[in-house]
């Protein structure tokens, strides 16, 4: 198998390289018509930042999306209008950046965003609910790693790791590999899969129109964790996430817990 070809999106996606500059277009809506806290530091880095979006009203806990690209490409400003969904229900929504690949290694990108939700759970009470999409979806996964995640951990109440990348040592044969600073090793310990089932409660996403490599990766980490996976019929890699805009979606409910 053409592992290189098995994780390529654009592609096989019908208008495949439209996509960012809608999702630009929403972002930057987004962020005019709410009034947000933007770019907190949560270290010394220039992308060590996360924006805050407050509900009216008290609120509910804190949902942290971790945005994808492969570890190597987009930044948290592609991605803010996701936040639409929960922050209309109730949550507060923390969106955060990290530094990308190969100026940074992928163990490293884990311990910016445990790193971001020290932080942000120290800046917001009440629950946590972590999600992200693709290699966030990954990065959220590994939050429930006991040696990676804080004392926040027990506030966790739900992750929802929407297309995540779950075992990396595929990717060990890809082009990719050489930007993520991987060997064997550090593959398999920067694979959710291989971590201790966590206690948390898990719902994991995927879309019906996925690549095949991703409907894998999305059920091996079910499996592993013993926890249901929905695929959301007709969805692929660019669209399954936009159920996030809106708050009465099945996807919004289950990341902020309400189903």
């Amino acid at each position: 198998m053409d592992l290189d070809d098995a994780y390529t999106n654009g592609a096989y996606i019908p208008g495949g390289d439209s996509y960012p500059a809608q999702w630009a277009a929403k972002a930057r809506a987004f962020r005019a018509g709410v009034t947000g806290q933007l770019n907190l530091p949560y270290g010394a880095r220039p992308k060590e930042v996360f924006d805050l979006f407050e509900p009216a009203g008290d609120a509910n806990g804190t949902v942290v999306f971790v945005h994808g690209g492969y570890w190597r490409s987009t930044d948290k400003d592609l991605w803010t209008h996701l936040a639409a969904g929960p922050l209309a229900r109730g949550w507060r929504v923390a969106n955060v950046d990290y530094d990308l690949c190969p100026d940074v290694t992928i163990p490293h990108i884990t311990r910016q965003i445990a790193a971001a939700i020290d932080h942000i759970a120290e800046r917001c009470p009440g629950p946590l609910r972590l999600t992200g999409h693709s290699a966030g979806g990954h990065l959220a996964a590994r939050m429930l790693d006991p040696q990676v995640a804080g004392r926040w951990l027990k506030r966790v109440t739900g992750v929802v790791p929407i297309s995540p990348l779950s075992d990396l040592e595929p990717f060990l044969h890809t082009s990719m590999h050489t930007d993520f600073g991987l060997d064997t090793a550090t593959a398999r310990a920067e694979s959710p899969v291989y971590q201790p089932v966590p206690d948390t409660d898990v719902t994991i996403w995927v879309g019906g129109a996925e690549r095949p490599a991703f409907l894998d990766q999305a059920r091996w980490l079910a499996r592993a964790w013993q926890c249901p996976v929905v695929i959301d019929p007709g969805r692929h890699h660019f669209d399954i996430i936009a159920g996030l805009e809106n708050a009465g979606s099945r996807l919004t409910q289950d990341v902020i817990g309400s189903r």
